[in-house]
């Protein structure tokens, strides 16, 4: 099953610049969803990502990236 990555584009506190590259570097061959997501409350104050379907958030860019990994390897 190939991973699934849907990131807001225009959330403030998510970097797409950033952050898309850092989870392509955990999963190369995954599908990549850019665009609202309907998440706008948290993405105002936290970090977040969709990972097959489930909202992950995290204060931090770095720590997001943490807890997605570990998502992953469930």
């Amino acid at each position: 099953m190939t991973t699934e990555f849907r990131v807001c584009d225009e959330c403030k506190m998510v970097n797409v610049k950033t952050l898309v590259p850092r989870l392509k570097e955990i999963e190369s061959d995954c599908t990549m969803e850019i665009g609202c997501q309907s998440y706008c409350g948290i993405g105002f104050k936290k970090h977040f990502a969709v990972v097959n379907g489930r909202h992950i958030t995290a204060p931090t860019e770095d720590q997001l990236v943490e807890k997605v990994k570990k998502h992953l390897k469930k």
